[in-house]
């Protein structure tokens, strides 16, 4: 792979992941044409970085609600993901769980005089597996 001179620069914006192109009369390099995500891809690569960390799963044990194996996201997403035990015994069933947030509950506010403020509606929700891998859903 040809090197140019951003391989060590920081990316600063995202003006920094359009490349200049190659040169006229080459044929580009996958590091002359590539642009965006890809780019930065590229470029973490050059200097050693994993920047979509695409290590494989730890697949040793089996996951539970009380000791998971994490799925890192960098979205608002998170997956999980159902391989068997052990690993790779069933084709992967995947999860995808979001924040939704809390649903407007017409009956959870405050008794003002129509007698139905006695606090019943005020139960903690059970814990689901989003409260031990994102527990700001909360």
């Amino acid at each position: 792979m040809r090197r140019t001179g951003k391989q060590n620069q920081k990316i600063q914006s995202e003006a920094d992941l359009i490349p200049p192109g190659a040169p006229v009369g080459t044929v580009p390099s996958d590091l002359d044409q590539a642009t965006g995500l890809e780019r930065l891809e590229i470029l973490g690569k050059m200097q050693g970085v994993d920047i979509f960390d695409m290590k494989p799963l730890d697949a040793s044990r089996k996951g539970t609600l009380d000791n998971p194996i994490i799925v890192k996201s960098f979205g608002d997403e998170q997956y999980a993901g159902c391989t068997g035990y052990p690993a790779d015994s069933h084709v992967t069933i995947w999860l995808t769980m979001d924040y939704v947030g809390p649903q407007d509950d017409p009956h959870a506010h405050d008794d003002h005089g129509h007698g139905h403020g006695d606090g019943h509606h005020n139960y903690e929700e059970p814990k689901n597996f989003a409260d031990f891998v994102r527990p700001e859903y909360r």
